[in-house]
């Protein structure tokens, strides 16, 4: 008798993975994952499948958004640049909360979706998903506070 998967099961499946390999990543750069780590991380084509160059601008973002993954060609080998909102330039322990969550989308592509993000980031991190989905949420509040009223609309 075959065994049919279905897509609950896939997608189960694609969580687990990415809870895996966050945990690689707790594993191989520590439960303090900082600024230096985190550029040895993006080099490191056994947790971080596509290059990937960190970028500090705002104009790729939508409104609010504190970071996005974005292809730099029609094939995933051709790269990503990490956008990452310039009001966090100067926070470099924080970078790490948002660049993981991005990771999934360079890692899995477009099958991934936000629960992976949060299995994959709070793993490297070593801590809860419930802890992680908080931070992040904290983040985008504090972004969004700092934001002129008229870019937050």
């Amino acid at each position: 008798m075959t065994t049919r998967l279905t897509a609950q099961d896939a997608q189960s499946s694609l969580r687990a993975h990415a809870a895996a390999k966050g945990a690689e990543v707790h594993a191989r750069y520590g439960p303090d994952l900082g600024w230096h780590q985190l550029h040895r991380l993006l080099a490191d084509r056994a947790c971080v499948r596509y290059p990937c160059e960190l970028v500090f601008d705002e104009g790729p973002l939508q409104p609010g958004e504190c970071a996005f993954a974005s292809p730099q060609g029609a094939v995933p080998e051709a790269g990503f640049i990490l956008y990452v909102h310039p009001y966090f330039r100067t926070q470099p322990g924080r970078i790490p909360w948002l660049v993981l969550y991005q990771l999934v989308a360079v890692n899995y592509g477009e099958f991934a979706g936000p629960e992976d993000a949060e299995a994959f980031g709070a793993a490297a991190l070593g801590i809860g998903e419930d802890e992680y989905y908080r931070g992040l949420c904290a983040l985008a509040d504090e972004l969004q506070a700092a934001l002129p009223a008229e870019a937050g609309a």
